[in-house]
């Protein structure tokens, strides 16, 4: 395993450019199963998470080239129905393949999927969607088996709402034999970019606010053009929140400005400046950050994979902060480590308060999981002196070369073995 290696201290001047969402081209990429045919994909960030996938749709019978960010994938002998242990248990979002297969084999079994350690994130509305459009599923030695049982097609509402339930029963819907209504939907961009794609082969899905009303079709389209997905909200938050600590000066390019308003708000509400042009934005720090409070939601509020990354710049403002965790139970693991780094930070249940500092001190520290890795690099760089940060192989699954972007705006970044 790999650690990196940060020199912190160093201010950070100049533009980044934002790589294509991993959380649409996971669902976009498990799509590709649904109807057999050649796909081809564009901005396609080159991370672990998408490589896993590609993967486990190499173990279905796809095959695929992936260079430069594009992918040409082609499913047409796909017919195995089951999505191995091994692959599933190491990224959350292989669940998408379980909608897909069902789409179309009729019938699928994946194992309890895994991914980053922070909370419960149960399958059950995933199943309970299922079974409201005619699918029956049995667990059975740590899998879940699903099989049509008669026409494809119903309603259903979500008790809570969840990103991939949401994309999920849309895959395993769409070429159905009958209307497919489903209520409190997700409203993260990421779904609409699933919408978008499926809309663009022929799938005739709407989406009403958080109603998606799928009219099933017999069968999806050739492509005309390459898909292209949608920039990545989180990378560009992630290195939005650097912006602001000072006397850094980052602007962000082929980011998303309207996927980021509740970011963009919270970066003003901590006194920099924002200027967006169409698509790029760019940061000016203040020179004291102002306190704020935050709580994290579902889309279009405040997002939970951004939690730490917030609280990595929050360390330093004049006053005291909160940040209040709605989304996962476990999701303050990263504090621990950056009170090694000198933070003053306190959890009572599902709130973090932040005490500012004048300033940090490099240590040896450890990711939990993703989006934390993200928060301590961000608090490793701000800190003075050199800092280690362990277990990285987290940051390698959603973030594209960020050790290599940060080199270029000035970061004394580098990879050791552990």
């Amino acid at each position: 395993m790999e650690k990196l290696i940060i020199d912190g201290g160093t201010p950070l001047k100049g533009r980044v450019k934002i790589s294509g969402s991993k959380n649409a081209a996971l669902p976009i990429l498990a799509a590709t199963v649904v109807y057999p045919n050649k796909y081809s994909l564009n901005n396609i960030p080159d991370i672990q998470d998408v490589r896993t996938m590609l993967e486990l749709l190499k173990i279905l019978g796809a095959k695929y080239t992936f260079k430069d960010n594009k992918v040409v994938i082609n499913t047409i002998n796909i017919k195995k129905h089951e999505a191995p242990y091994d692959l599933v248990k190491t990224m959350r979002a292989s669940v998408l393949i379980w909608g897909a297969l069902l789409s179309r084999l009729g019938r699928a079994k994946i194992s309890f999927p895994g991914g980053c350690a922070i909370g419960d994130r149960p399958v059950d509305q995933h199943l309970a969607g299922f079974e409201s459009i005619g699918y029956k599923t049995i667990v059975k030695s740590g899998y879940l088996e699903s099989i049509s049982e008669g026409p494809v097609g119903g309603n259903f509402k979500f008790k809570v709402k969840t990103v991939t339930g949401t994309e999920n029963l849309i895959l395993a819907s769409i070429l159905g034999k009958q209307k497919t209504i489903l209520e409190n939907c997700s409203l993260e961009p990421e779904v609409d970019d699933l919408i978008n794609f499926l809309n663009s082969l022929g799938g005739q899905i709407v989406r009403k606010k958080e109603k998606v009303i799928v009219t099933p079709v017999t069968e999806l389209k050739k492509q005309k053009k390459i898909y292209k997905v949608i920039p990545d909200r989180i990378e560009a938050g992630t290195f939005m929140y650097l912006g602001c600590i000072f006397p850094n000066k980052i602007t962000v390019t082929n980011a998303k400005v309207e996927d980021l308003k509740e970011v963009i708000s919270t970066i003003r509400l901590m006194g920099a400046k924002v200027e967006t042009e169409k698509a790029s934005i760019k940061i000016t720090p203040p020179k004291a950050i102002q306190p704020i409070q935050v709580q994290t939601k579902p889309f279009p509020g405040f997002p939970t994979d951004l939690q730490a990354q917030l609280m990595a710049v929050l360390i330093f403002a004049k006053g005291v902060s909160k940040i209040q965790e709605n989304v996962f139970p476990n999701r303050f693991i990263h504090v621990a480590e950056l009170r090694k780094l000198g933070a003053n930070i306190s959890i009572k249940e599902n709130t973090a308060k932040i005490i500012g500092v004048n300033g940090l001190a490099g240590a040896k520290i450890q990711a939990s999981d993703l989006r934390a890795s993200a928060g301590l690099i961000l608090s490793a760089l701000s800190s003075k002196g050199k800092t280690e940060i362990f277990r990285i192989y987290h940051l390698d699954r959603g973030y594209e070369r960020i050790d290599d972007k940060l080199k270029l705006i000035g970061a004394k970044i580098w990879r050791e073995k552990e």
